[in-house]
């Protein structure tokens, strides 16, 4: 068995080819589940698309196997030539998978270092995919160890106080042109988490807000919550709102644009239109005086505000290296005790099987055969009593698995079982990385 994660995100893939590999519908993603988990060679599946990635984590049998598949099936699904998905893929497996996994959970990976808005994401891919049937035990297992991991990078360092993200840098974009937002006038459209989160960020440089949602309930509890410079406006008034105000924040699910050319209008004031969302909710067009900033748009931004990150990032990934270390320490121990038992039947069979042969020829009455059993067993419990403790203790050692592979190669074990060592050895004991990619990841809603 084998840990693989096939991974498309902000380092390697542009905005457009995002939108294409998507798979937030749940439709989409459902056909990718059924076409890949049915493949012998793949054992369990996690689909992580948020904003800024699109990643299938995998148990699988064969490495070179399930990342074929998995790239032809994307290239299917979002009708990109394969080579061009096999030229951008990052492919990692097994200890470089486990360390990506911990990377991305504890927000190292994201295109704003330090938001925390990818762990909820990657709970959520977990329980969909676990809920579903399409992973278990061994997906399970990373994931456990990944939320730790996470939750101790947060309560280890600073690198999440004061969080920067795409709504921020998108409010701060606007705050740099506009000088100063108390008189300033912005429209949101979207009620999920990064709708919210930029109109809290306007609310707090004194802008006033309009807010947009599909449910006008839902809008006008949220909007009487955010206080009373903001107001809900119904998706019926979207033509009439975006071309009355400045400013545009827009972070909405939906796979198709909500914004297309015919609804915009030519104004006598400037205007500035933020678009959080992948896929985008503003189509692309061109107007004059109207200035469109996406997702990709805000790196710049973001980069300026992550420098004090930095030191915070080199600690977090530290505590991301012991952990991932752990991991394979722990998948060790599961490993050893296999083998001990592995062992410790071997002898037991042997012993039922002389006892047998000596009942047979009369060397041992039959009326004696049990006790005769019993003292062989508590022979042998006893002898391999201390080399017991010893493989245990082998087992916490790094270096230990060139002795374990000895004792499986001794004593013939090579079932699957058995064959969680070596194989998962881990680099980042030696040498912890310090990766510089940065970001954040957004579910849009």
């Amino acid at each position: 068995m084998n840990y693989l994660v096939v991974s498309f995100s902000h380092k390697n893939t542009d905005i457009e080819t995002r939108e294409r590999l998507a798979l937030s519908e749940e439709e989409r993603r459902e056909e990718v589940y059924k076409s890949l988990i049915e493949l012998p060679f793949i054992n369990e599946l996690i689909i992580v698309s948020t904003c800024n990635r699109v990643e299938i984590l995998a148990s699988v049998k064969d490495p070179f196997k399930a990342s074929e598949a998995i790239l032809k099936k994307l290239s299917q699904v979002s009708g990109i030539e394969l080579e061009e998905l096999e030229g951008r893929a990052d492919i990692y497996e097994d200890n470089g998978a486990i360390h990506h996994i911990f990377s991305v959970a504890s927000a190292l990976d994201s295109l704003v270092i330090g938001e925390t808005q990818i762990s909820g994401q990657l709970k959520s891919a977990f329980k969909d995919s676990f809920e579903k049937g399409y992973s278990s035990q061994k997906l399970a297992r990373v994931m456990h160890f990944a939320f730790r991991c996470a939750a101790e990078v947060r309560n280890s360092t600073d690198i999440s106080k004061n969080p920067v993200s795409i709504a921020s840098a998108a409010v701060a974009q606007a705050k740099e042109i506009f000088e100063d937002l108390g008189e300033t006038e912005a429209v949101v459209i979207g009620t999920g988490e990064m709708g919210v989160l930029a109109a809290k960020h306007l609310l707090n440089h004194g802008c006033s807000v309009t807010l947009i949602g599909r449910d006008f309930q839902k809008c006008e509890k949220i909007s009487k919550e955010l206080g009373p410079r903001v107001k809900a406006a119904k998706s019926d008034d979207i033509v009439e709102e975006i071309n009355s105000k400045p400013l545009l924040f827009t972070a909405t699910s939906s796979e198709n644009p909500i914004i297309t050319a015919d609804m915009v209008q030519q104004t006598e004031f400037e205007r500035y239109w933020f678009d959080m969302a992948v896929p985008r909710d503003i189509e692309e067009f061109e107007i004059d005086g109207l200035k469109v900033y996406v997702v990709d748009d805000l790196k710049e931004i973001v980069n300026k505000n992550l420098t004090l990150r930095e030191a915070q990032a080199k600690e977090a990934y530290k505590i991301v290296g012991r952990y991932t270390r752990e991991f394979f320490k722990w998948l060790q121990t599961l490993a050893i005790e296999p083998i001990i038992k592995g062992i410790r039947e071997q002898a037991k069979d042997a012993s039922l099987a002389e006892i047998k042969r000596a009942v047979k020829k009369g060397f041992i009455p039959p009326e004696l055969e049990e006790s005769v059993i019993k003292i062989l067993h508590g022979a042998f419990n006893k002898f391999l009593h201390k080399p017991t403790k010893n493989i245990k203790a082998v087992a916490n050692d790094p270096q230990g698995d060139v002795i374990v592979e000895s004792i499986k190669y001794v004593f013939d074990l090579n079932g699957e079982e058995y064959n969680y060592l070596n194989r998962y050895k881990c680099e980042y004991y030696m040498n912890m990385v310090d990766e510089e990619e940065k970001g954040e990841d957004c579910e849009v809603q």
